[in-house]
């Protein structure tokens, strides 16, 4: 009889304001997967093109929008 309604924020992945060191590329991806943004970094360290595919990020991945204060 009576239906709940659910609604579910879409996760969107943005390149973190807050947590980053070049252009927070892996910030956002922690933030996304929730995991420690180190981890991450590690992670592109450890990849053989890890420079190449964290530039291309950079590019595709968009900036996290500001927050309204």
């Amino acid at each position: 009889m009576f239906k709940k309604k659910i609604i579910h924020m879409a996760k969107k992945l943005y390149r973190s304001r807050t947590n980053r060191i070049l252009g927070g590329v892996c910030g956002g991806i922690g933030e996304y997967f929730n995991v420690d943004a180190n981890i991450v970094r590690l992670l592109f360290l450890i990849s053989g093109a890890g420079l190449m595919i964290y530039l291309i990020a950079w590019i595709l991945i968009p900036e996290e929008p500001a927050k309204k204060k």
